[in-house]
Parts: structure tokens; C-alpha cells; sequence
């Protein structure tokens, strides 16, 4: 299946010992650099389960994708070679996921790409129980622990989904993960080290030059950009990384006037404007895109020259994300952040929203439960008014909202229309000693960033360090 399906003539590193293990019943974590081929782990398990069950066609391998974008992709690639790969989400109308809902009964696809929002839907549900789920794939696994707590809370339920499944052999695959979230990943799963060994690769990449330059301003920013450019853009592509969507705006528009094509990915635009920028660039008939972290993940375009940060990330985890979509084919890349001081103000402002206090968690809690005809009457916007008056908006009311969502506590339609409330407050959102813990992990995760861009040293052997790796004795300072 490697050779014939995949056209490798052999393994590498240590995929066909994770395979056998998959194969066995067996439960991994897998850490590979990104373009080692992580995905062929569960890839080939998946055919070799599908090809012995080819009688009944019941058994289904189940993969779990953070974003649309990405799983799109992984399935038009997988078809492709010929693969019966299929993903549910909710850029499918009604029509088509009813139409998928009732393929999969009928026994079609091998591969089932999902969101673990997914497993909210009962429809969806009942669907899975007419399958034997043999395997279940968690791709970007660092979503678990990195996302799980705040921004996506549906992958703190992996364990909770497992059990609805009937606990299948798992695989959990990442190309980033500390040995705290590499921890954190095993026990949102349910499972114990014992039971999930981890096959880890390393994460050197020698090609890339890293590198900070510390800047003063946006002009000097633009000058970076506009060098980077002028010089990498000849022999591939490049990405610039923005924290806000207004800055990147503004960037853009000093970047046309002087004549610098390029294009912009960001969470405003609207699902059709993102596919067409994200097509335009990986065709590369716009080499240089501006975008927020929502672009990326998933991406595998070879020849991406550079990849500049005009802000400082939120963590080294989603910066070595993201510096580590550049350089995939083997060829030097550059990948430099532009380190103004003044920017971190940006991100102490979100790790403030993503942590409301237990006080918080209460004040809004004992609005959505006192109010419901008011909740339900005027929605949203009566909602933001009540909790913030005159005071300037954050993110912490979606914080709130997402996480008591994740406990079962409310329930929220589209747009949080129908927003209901179930149950209780939970104790967990009550526990500030527990709050307060987790504020300071994310604040600890931003110091990382300044520790790093103050680095005298080899940035290479910090980030080795980081990650609790030892550094290749024979790789050469880089930055």
C-alpha cells in the first residue's frame, strides 16, 4: 500500500513502527516535523483495516481535523490516489451531509475527516453507531492541550468521545509538543503513558535560518516586509504573520501603494473569499499572502522562501507552527520576527480575555439564567450590553460562553440565537485558585516568546530546549 497507493518505496523514520503498533491495536503519540509524513500513519492502517473488512464494509477509520481548510485538503489529496476518503463539516449544505450521512451508512469511505464539534450533532451520532470504528486518527494533536481549554473547549471531550466509540485504537499525531502538553494530550484522551508511548522524531529543521530583528514602528516593519519581497519572492513564496486583522489592513494598503502584490487571509473574510485567496496562493499566482494565525495549518506548499512574523505569536508553540510551513521542499528559508516591544501589549490583552475570573464566570452565568425571554428576545447584542455597559468589549464573554457551552451548562444556536440554559454553573469555572493557574501558564508561554527574542544564543538550541529536546550535536548556529 506504501508503493502502490502512496508511491514510497520504503518507510522512513520510525512510521512502520507506529503502523505495526496501529495495526496491533495498539494506541501512539506521534511527534514529527512537519513533511515527515505523519498523516501515512494512519493513512496505511486505515486501507489495511478497510481491506480486511472488505466483505461488510463496516469498518471506518475516524479522523479528527481542527479546521476545514485542512481536512479538505487531506481528503481531495486522498482521492486523488484513488482513496475512499469523505469529511462531514458545515461548509456542506444539508442536502450533502444528509447525502454523506447516508453513504457512510450504507458502508461507503474508509476515512471520515470531522471536527470534534462534530460529535455534538445526534444525527451525526447515529450515523457512527452503524459503523465499527476500528481506528481513531487525532491530527494537529497539539489542539488537545494548546486550544482545548479556551478557544476550541470541544477537545477537552476527546476522552468522552472515545467512550462513545467504544474506545478504538488512537493515534495522536502533532508536529509540536512540549513535554507538559505532550502529558496533557495522553490524559484529555483518558489514557496513561503505558497505554500511549510516544514515537517522537525530533523537530530539526536545518534549512531554516531564524532570526529576530528588533524594530521600532510600523515603518520599519514595512521596509522588512518590502525587502523580503523584493528579494525571496523571485524563486517561491512567502507568508507575513499579523496578530490583528485591522493592522494587517493597514499594511496592506501601504503595501499596494507601493506596488507590491500580494493578498490577505483573515477570519472577516467570508468562506469563499478565504478558499480563493488560499487556492490563488498555493497556485502561486499570488506568492506573498498577509494573514492571521487562521492561515496555515495544513498548508503543504513546497517552496515558501520566508516566513516573516510583524508581531510578536502568543506562544512558541504557534510560532514553530508556523514558521514550520516554510522550507518543506529541503531548500534554504528564512523565517524572522519582527520584535517590537509595544506588541505585546496586543497579547497580554488576550491571554487577559481568554482567562475571565471566577467572578466573570458568575456575572454572566447569573445573567443568562435570570434573563432567558430577554436572552432569547434580543440576543447577542443585549447580552454584550448588559455585561460590558459603556465599558470598551473583549473576548471574554466568548471565552465564558464557549466553555460553559463545553460543560453542558447552555446550549447556543447559530449565532447564539437560541442561546438556552441547562444546568448549574460548573465548579470548575468556579475554582480560582485553578483560574488563576492557568492565567499564568499562558502568561509563562508569552514570556518564552521575549526570552527567545532577547536570545544571544543559537535560536535553534533554545527552541530544542523548549520542547525538552536535546540539540543535534552537528547542527550549525542558524540566527
Amino acid at each position: 500500500m506504501l508503493q502502490n497507493v502512496f508511491g514510497h518505496p520504503a518507510f522512513r523514520g520510525q512510521q512502520e513502527a507506529v503502523v505495526n503498533r496501529v495495526l496491533s491495536g495498539q494506541h501512539a503519540l506521534i511527534i514529527m516535523p512537519t513533511g515527515m509524513g505523519k498523516s501515512l500513519c494512519f493513512q496505511i492502517p486505515a486501507l489495511v483495516h478497510a481491506s480486511a473488512d472488505s466483505d461488510d464494509r463496516s469498518c471506518l477509520t475516524l479522523v479528527i481535523s481542527p479546521l476545514i481548510a485542512l481536512m479538505k485538503d487531506q481528503v481531495e489529496s486522498l482521492l486523488a490516489k484513488g482513496v475512499d476518503a469523505t469529511f462531514i463539516n458545515s461548509s456542506l449544505s444539508r442536502s450533502q451531509r444528509e447525502a454523506r450521512h447516508a453513504s457512510l451508512a450504507a458502508g461507503q469511505h474508509d476515512l471520515l475527516y470531522v471536527t470534534p464539534e462534530r460529535f455534538r450533532k445526534p444525527d451525526f451520532l447515529q450515523v457512527l453507531n452503524q459503523r465499527k470504528i476500528r481506528l481513531l486518527a487525532i491530527d494537529e494533536a497539539h489542539c488537545v492541550s494548546q486550544w482545548g481549554h479556551d478557544f476550541r473547549p470541544d477537545y477537552t471531550r476527546l476522552d468522552e468521545i472515545r467512550d462513545l466509540l467504544d474506545n478504538p485504537t488512537t493515534l495522536a499525531l502533532t508536529a509540536t509538543a512540549t513535554p507538559e502538553v505532550q502529558d496533557d494530550i495522553i490524559k484529555q484522551l483518558g489514557l496513561t503513558p503505558e497505554q500511549m508511548p510516544i514515537f517522537h522524531e525530533g523537530i530539526n529543521r536545518p534549512n531554516l535560518q531564524l532570526s529576530v530583528e528588533q524594530v521600532w514602528g510600523d515603518d520599519e516593519k514595512i521596509a522588512r516586509i518590502s525587502q523580503a519581497a523584493s528579494q525571496k519572492l523571485q524563486n517561491g513564496s512567502g507568508i507575513v504573520y499579523f496578530t490583528l486583522i485591522k493592522v494587517l489592513t493597514a499594511f496592506s494598503e501601504q503595501l499596494t501603494s507601493q506596488g507590491i502584490a500580494h493578498t490577505c487571509y483573515h477570519g472577516s473574510l467570508d468562506r469563499q473569499q478565504r478558499k480563493q485567496v488560499q487556492e490563488a496562493f498555493m497556485q502561486s499566482d499570488t506568492p506573498l499572502v498577509l494573514a492571521t494565525n487562521a492561515f496555515g495549518m495544513g498548508i503543504d506548499k513546497q517552496d515558501i522562501r520566508f516566513v516573516l512574523h510583524a508581531d510578536v505569536p502568543g506562544s512558541m508553540e504557534s510560532y514553530y507552527q508556523e514558521i514550520g510551513r516554510a522550507g518543506r521542499d529541503g531548500l534554504p528559508a528564512e523565517c524572522v520576527l519582527l520584535y517590537d516591544e509595544h506588541d505585546l501589549t496586543t497579547q497580554m490583552r488576550f491571554i487577559e480575555s481568554n482567562n475571565p475570573d471566577a467572578e466573570f464566570y458568575r456575572r454572566v452565568y447569573d445573567l443568562l439564567a435570570r434573563n432567558q425571554e430577554q436572552v432569547q428576545a434580543f440576543g447577542w447584542e443585549w447580552v454584550e450590553e448588559k455585561i460590558y455597559g459603556r465599558k470598551s468589549r473583549d473576548f471574554r464573554l466568548e471565552t465564558v460562553l464557549s466553555m460553559l457551552d463545553r460543560y453542558g451548562a447552555i446550549q447556543r444556536g447559530d449565532n447564539d440565537s437560541k442561546l438556552q440554559v441547562l444546568d448549574d454553573l460548573p465548579p470548575a469555572l468556579l475554582d480560582q485558585d485553578r483560574l488563576d493557574q492557568k492565567l499564568q501558564r499562558d502568561r509563562k508561554k508569552l514570556y518564552t516568546l521575549v526570552e527567545y527574542a532577547n536570545w544571544t544564543g543559537d535560536r535553534k538550541a533554545f527552541i530544542h530546549d523548549y520542547f525538552g529536546l536535546p540539540y543535534p550535536a552537528d547542527s550549525s548556529e542558524s540566527g
